[in-house]
């Protein structure tokens, strides 16, 4: 914030007509200690010229040609873009002005062997305000934490293959979330930035950690990589052919896509292809890793959700739900709405069917059936009432909060008769719901006058409505 800049300088003693001065020699600190620092500990400091070369590459190799085990591995410098603090000049008020603006300056990449984290790097910007990038591997850390519990594991590159306790390798893993974050991250400062001592003592001010992107994921481990693959097309096909953008929306949490822009893009990677869908800048995408499925959810825009808290001012008062935060304290809160979305996504693959056939699937709820004594009609798939339902069965929102005879009836006013009172269709509607909950694709919510949207229902809504929009070629090729 401008304000702080102005009260550093004050206190500082530093003219706004030095302000360049006075930064250059602070950059000039921030070198001597980066490279005193690779100095002390015996380990390389490397400029890169350009944006080609792979710093994990380059890491990963220095890391194995010197044995690192713990402590710094290396530091990389590069010139990259960053928003930095300048003084201009006004023509029009003839006065400076504190801008912060767009321009390039040294970083310095300080990677680390963390005894807890395990491998990290912490990005410094050698330029007013000095921000600090630190990039964690949950799994890396997790690594550490199954292995001071002596917990066995097989780990491939950045998954576990084999666990020995899968509830206590979860429970290690969830904990992460709830760290006390400026305890575990402030050393990590003194230990690269000294220069930031020298500057809290002109103006006290601490770094206030926030999470500029967090990325989690969901993985469903197979015996081996042949049963995967026996699988992983059908997903593919059908994420990429049947999940619209209200599925999207419905993954990540949304009920309505007001201007948000839903995309979705196949790539083929190594070692297979990658499926992924984005709701502006926040995603979710599928991806195989040799016998481990992986939904994995990257959220860039917290401020898409909600959470439950206290307004900043209030810290004691009344909570109501209000935007996500990027700080770190609404960690746990990103990690739920991520967890969740990773359900639903994985909820939708499971409706996928590689063994069993469409007549199968449909044959148990297109037939009648007798309930308390009361007999209940067959599903008619391909009838514009049922086809309907169906498709209402698809909506984000019935998802996410369930239904009401009141939201089925909108879904259904374009395929109900006209000239019905409102009194006549609640009543109709209601009998769809009674009709519904008998054949087990709606359940009732306890203590509410809402519907729960079941997993067979979804398995039926997903096969039923992807072979409506098939065509003849593609159904006959099908059954071939």
């Amino acid at each position: 914030m401008p304000s702080v800049m102005k009260e550093y300088l004050s206190k500082a003693g530093v003219l706004w007509k030095d302000f360049a001065g006075h930064v250059t020699e602070v950059t000039g600190h921030i070198r001597h200690c980066a490279e005193a620092l690779a100095a002390d500990t015996a380990r390389p400091l490397l400029y890169l010229p350009g944006g080609r070369t792979s710093k994990e590459s380059l890491i990963e190799e220095i890391r194995r040609r010197d044995g690192v085990q713990d402590g710094l591995v290396a530091i990389l410098s590069a010139v990259e873009p960053c928003r930095a603090w300048s003084v201009r000049g006004d023509r029009a008020t003839r006065q400076l002005r504190l801008e912060l603006q767009w321009r390039k300056c040294l970083h310095y990449y300080f990677y680390l062997i963390h005894p807890q984290l395990g491998l990290l790097h912490l990005r410094l910007q050698t330029w007013f305000p000095f921000l600090i990038h630190v990039c964690l591997n949950g799994r890396e850390w997790l690594s550490r934490q199954m292995q001071a519990e002596g917990l066995a594991f097989v780990r491939r590159d950045n998954c576990f293959t084999e666990l020995a306790d899968p509830q206590r390798a979860q429970a290690l893993c969830q904990a992460q979330w709830h760290t006390r974050w400026d305890r575990l991250l402030d050393p990590l400062v003194e230990q690269c930035h000294p220069t930031h001592g020298l500057l809290h003592r002109i103006l006290p001010v601490d770094y206030y950690w926030t999470a500029h992107q967090t990325e989690q994921s969901t993985d469903v481990m197979f015996r081996d990589r042949a049963a995967l693959e026996s699988v992983y097309p059908h997903l593919v096909h059908h994420s990429v052919m049947s999940f619209g953008a209200e599925d999207v929306l419905r993954f990540l949490g949304r009920t309505h896509p007001g201007e948000s822009q839903v995309q979705t893009d196949r790539r083929r990677r190594e070692p297979g292809v990658r499926v992924k869908h984005w709701v502006d800048l926040n995603s979710i995408k599928l991806y195989d890793k040799g016998s481990v499925l992986r939904s994995e959810v990257t959220i860039n825009e917290p401020a898409a959700f909600n959470v439950y808290r206290a307004s900043e001012r209030t810290p004691s008062g009344p909570k109501s739900w209000r935007q996500l935060r990027r700080t770190v304290a609404d960690l746990p809160r990103r990690a739920q709405v991520s967890r969740a979305a990773n359900d639903r996504h994985f909820a939708a693959l499971a409706a996928v069917d590689c063994d069993t056939d469409l007549a199968a699937t449909l044959a148990p709820v297109c037939r009648p059936i007798m309930r308390n004594g009361r007999r209940h009609r067959a599903l008619r798939p391909f009838a514009a009432l049922d086809q309907a339902l169906l498709g209402a069965f698809n909506r984000a929102e019935f998802h996410l909060h369930g239904l009401r005879n009141r939201d089925l009836r909108e879904a259904l006013a374009p395929v109900l008769p006209s000239g019905l009172t409102d009194k006549q269709i609640a009543g109709r509607v209601g009998r769809l719901l009674r009709w519904l909950r008998a054949h087990g694709l709606l359940a009732k919510i306890g203590r509410t006058q809402r519907y729960r949207v079941t997993v067979k229902a979804r398995q039926i809504a997903t096969v039923v409505l992807a072979a409506a929009k098939a065509s003849t070629p593609q159904l006959t090729r099908l059954a071939a």
